[in-house]
């Protein structure tokens, strides 16, 4: 198996047992949080709060760190987070052994924790594709849910019997210190350079270009749609498991950690499991088990009140989890190229993340007025719901024609190299189309318009020569010359193809004419002369 493993390689084994520190102590952190909570107040809902205020900074800063992770050196986007949750974690910590942590103090360091986390989270995973083969990736992105569900299973029983042993301070400190393991492990490890060559991206116009590849791209909305579904309704178990074996088992801290830990086993069972499926079964299928076995998990968690029967619940619902985030992970990072690899699992993340903080809100308020048995089993009913609802949008894995840079471009042929910010930008391509060709063209060129938009084009349109038969002419807008620039170095194996079959309908003996003008307020601007040179 070791052989077979991502693991045999030496670069990836350091990065991966360093990934799982930090997976421990931010876990081992979460559970302390929620737990402390639950001690300085009986609110359900500011239980629940500790599971937004780790989440929210998701929504606030996700694409922020995925366009980062893009444009910045990953190694030191990992290394500075490292810093930042080691001091935020050990400062909760030293807060609570001096008796002066409040329900707001708790709450505002968790929200810096995980900042933090949100920040360091796409540079750790983008970075998975550069560390192994692409042969490699569903294996290693297993080994992933391993150690954050291997995490999930040890963090919470440490945390929990360090909080019952030395207290939750220690225990605090203690997960400060997982940290740094990171740390270390990136010795010897530099990072990889820009996906695209030239003019790098800025944080606004790289966040633009992220969310804009989402928008044009069918497989990343569809993953992001189910992973905002399931996440949603999911998030009832995490946010009022203290609840749960507070009132409903009536437990104690260790009772808690008994449930966190279970879950966890299952997950790591799951994810066991899954990558070998992933090459005999659609991800659509296993991805719609998982949502159906956490369902009913959480309905026999609900209607229980044994320990036993509610840790069985609670290891199938572990391994559902991971069913299910592990294959929308794996199909998010199979789809989306090496220029916006991190931006693609941000958004990933940034869904799921936000899913879980708003949800957690609905669901403790709910759990406030009906008790945390009938917040479940809507939550159920819900996911079960919006299954039927969205069974139409599949998801799926990427191919990799659909990642891989077709063959780079050639030089431009023109009179003056415009600055970078110059623009926008109008390309104008024309195509002499035969009568029995023409319908076919049409058909096809539309398939041309996603590429466009999602590589860089803010507008695309195709028209019809009034005055001379058989002439359309393909028109669409970039915002600057150097986002062009990046445009055409961005076409993948794909989109090549898409272009040549539109190139097979054109007129025998008579090439496709291709205009770049640039706007005439820009300095230096003039119109550009046509060539024959390839978009």
């Amino acid at each position: 198996m070791f052989k077979a493993s991502p693991l045999r390689q030496a670069l990836f084994r350091r990065f991966y047992i360093g990934s799982m520190a930090v997976a421990l102590g931010y876990t081992m952190q979460a559970t302390v949080a929620a737990w402390l909570m639950a001690t300085l107040t009986t609110s359900a809902l500011m239980v629940a709060l500790v599971q937004t205020a780790s989440t929210a900074p998701s929504l606030l800063f996700g694409l922020l760190a995925g366009t980062l992770a893009d444009i910045v050196n990953r190694r030191r986007i990992i290394l500075a987070m490292q810093f930042i949750l080691l001091a935020a974690t050990a400062s909760l910590g030293a807060a609570a052994l001096f008796g002066v942590l409040g329900p707001v103090t708790l709450l505002v360091g968790t929200f810096l924790i995980g900042a933090g986390f949100t920040i360091y989270l796409p540079a750790q995973q983008a970075s998975i594709n550069d560390l192994v083969t692409r042969a490699d990736l569903p294996r290693a992105l297993g080994l992933g849910a391993v150690a954050f569900n291997l995490a999930r299973a040890i963090g919470p029983a440490l945390a929990g019997a360090l909080a019952a042993w030395v207290g939750s301070g220690s225990a605090l400190l203690t997960s400060a210190l997982f940290f740094g393991v990171m740390i270390v492990a990136l010795r010897g490890w530099r990072g990889p350079g820009n996906a695209i060559p030239g003019v790098p991206e800025t944080l606004l116009s790289g966040i633009q270009s992220g969310l804009r590849y989402a928008r044009h791209s069918p497989p990343m909305r569809a993953l992001i749609l189910r992973n905002l579904c399931f996440c949603t309704c999911a998030s009832a178990l995490w946010a009022l498991l203290p609840v749960i074996a507070r009132d409903q088992l009536g437990l104690g801290a260790g009772g808690f950690g008994l449930l966190s830990t279970s879950i966890g086993i299952g997950a790591i069972i799951g994810a066991l499991y899954i990558p070998p499926k992933l090459h005999r079964l659609p991800l659509n299928a296993v991805v719609s088990a998982g949502v159906v076995l956490w369902a009913l998990a959480v309905l026999l968690i609900a209607a229980t009140q044994n320990l036993a029967i509610a840790v069985a619940g609670a290891c199938v619902a572990g391994a559902a989890w991971v069913s299910v985030l592990a294959c929308l992970s794996a199909g998010t990072q199979s789809t989306a190229p090496a220029w916006v690899r991190a931006r693609a699992v941000a958004m990933y993340l940034v869904s799921l993340q936000t899913s879980l903080a708003l949800g957690s809100v609905l669901w403790g308020w709910l759990a406030s007025f009906e008790g945390t048995r009938i917040a479940l089993a809507v939550s159920a009913g819900a996911m079960l719901s919006l299954l039927a609802l969205t069974y139409r949008i599949r998801v799926r894995m990427g191919d990799e024609a659909d990642v891989t840079l077709g063959r780079q471009p050639s030089e431009l042929a023109i009179a003056v190299e415009p600055m970078p910010n110059d623009g926008p930008v109008l390309i104008q391509v024309e195509y002499q189309v035969t009568a029995e060709n023409r319908e076919a063209f049409l058909n096809t060129i539309q398939k041309i318009e996603p590429t466009r938009r999602r590589n860089g084009a803010s507008d695309w349109r195709v028209f019809r020569d009034l005055g001379e038969d058989g002439r359309f002419v393909e028109r669409f807008v970039v915002a600057s010359w150097a986002e062009y620039v990046r445009l055409r170095s961005r076409m993948t194996v794909t989109d090549r193809q898409i272009h040549e079959r539109i190139g097979q309908f054109q007129q025998p003996g008579v090439e496709i004419r291709v205009a770049r003008l640039i706007s005439t307020s820009s300095r230096d601007a003039v119109p550009l002369t046509g060539d024959v040179v390839s978009t």
